[in-house]
């Protein structure tokens, strides 16, 4: 048994200390042979139980999450102290140069007395400070691991940096439908391959058009889908009360109920908010 102190009170110390404990020889099993490559789910599992503690609205579940999210930041930092390439010290220096440098309007003299500015100027020293001199680079800087519909959203929104008139509303909106018949065409003709390509076409370009309207593509595809869950748990209990399984509508009986359905929910929906 290793001896520690027990606190009412700890601090991100600690746990930079209770982390090279269980990474010790005399320390956990398990915890000191895990790698990156082998905690790296964890932290994008954690990542997301603390988004959804915040779609939650509850600051106790959210407290909760974002210790296990400071938990992984700190079990990668110590598992590259150990290879001695830097520490948990080096990365809160490094995240602390970076807020300072890049709000100049806060701790320099720089003038910034809106959002707006204070985001182009956030930008334009983003780039400085990579060393991204061209448009392509600040495209190819978005994470590709990022969720396939949030990186083509940021993509385009990189691209529409400019003005770019390929990315105005009537022009993506445009090339939505000129993508939506070209799928049209390659499911007719049964090409896999065209399918496929029309497909992801389609989709980026209706991450483009959420992008030129302000939109979150991730937010509205996310809202959208769970209203499509309440929608079917309201099709499958009238169902149940009518004693009908839904496999056995046809498909105008499916269209009607759930446009029925649909049209129920959204009734009671505005009436709670009213």
């Amino acid at each position: 048994m290793i001896p520690y102190e027990k606190k009412e009170h700890y601090t991100i110390d600690d746990l930079a200390e209770i982390v090279t404990l269980l990474r010790s020889k005399d320390g956990c099993p398990w915890d000191k042979v895990q790698t990156h490559e082998s905690i790296r789910p964890d932290l994008i599992e954690e990542t997301y139980e603390v988004i959804e503690a915040i779609d939650q609205n509850d600051p106790e579940m959210l407290r909760e999450e974002l210790g296990d999210l400071l938990l992984q930041v700190v079990f990668h930092s110590r598992i590259e102290t150990e290879q001695g390439h830097f520490t948990l010290d080096d990365v809160c220096t490094d995240i602390c140069n970076k807020l300072i440098i890049r709000h100049p309007h806060v701790f320099s003299t720089v003038q910034a007395d809106t959002t707006e500015e204070v985001l182009k100027n956030w930008d334009t020293i983003k780039e400085e400070t990579k060393h991204q001199t061209t448009r392509t680079q600040t495209l190819e800087a978005v994470a590709k691991t990022l969720p396939a519909l949030m990186r083509a959203q940021k993509v385009c929104k990189r691209a529409l940096k400019g003005n770019n008139r390929f990315l105005c509303n009537e022009s993506v909106l445009a090339s939505v439908t000129e993508c939506k018949h070209t799928l049209e065409e390659a499911m007719h003709m049964e090409d896999a391959e065209q399918i496929t390509q029309a497909m992801g076409e389609l989709l980026f370009c209706c991450a483009g058009m959420a992008q030129t309207l302000g939109l979150s593509a991730e937010q509205v595809l996310t809202d959208t889908t769970n209203q499509f869950i309440d929608c079917f748990r309201a099709m499958e209990e009238t169902c149940t009360a009518e004693k009908r399984e839904m496999e056995t509508l046809s498909h105008g009986e499916w269209n009607a109920l759930w446009k029925k359905t649909k049209q129920n929910l959204e009734e009671e929906a505005t009436h709670a908010a009213g």
